[in-house]
């Protein structure tokens, strides 16, 4: 599923129309980023948690020219850990 059906079906559920979906949609996305740029995390209750990590530097070796060596440098990285409640329906 991508953006552009996930609008299409929250349409479906809850009888607005596409373009007052959209909007939500890309709001909620604005917030959540907003809020990982801030290193904040954000929680949907049952859903899941949306929070940053850094991935510290590290060596590794550069694909076109296996012998060189290089250096990977630091960056903060999305996480996701699913909620309880999404976790138990996808067990059934």
């Amino acid at each position: 599923m991508n953006k552009a059906s996930l609008i299409d079906q929250v349409c479906e559920e809850t009888g607005l129309n596409r373009k007052q979906v959209a909007v939500a949609v890309d709001a909620m996305l604005d917030v959540i980023m907003g809020e990982l740029k801030k290193d904040n995390e954000v929680s949907l209750t049952g859903f899941g948690t949306f929070l940053t990590r850094t991935r510290h530097a590290r060596g590794g070796v550069n694909p076109q020219n296996p012998k060189e060596r290089i250096k990977i440098p630091e960056v903060r990285v999305a996480k996701f850990k699913t909620g309880k409640t999404l976790k138990d329906s996808l067990k059934k």
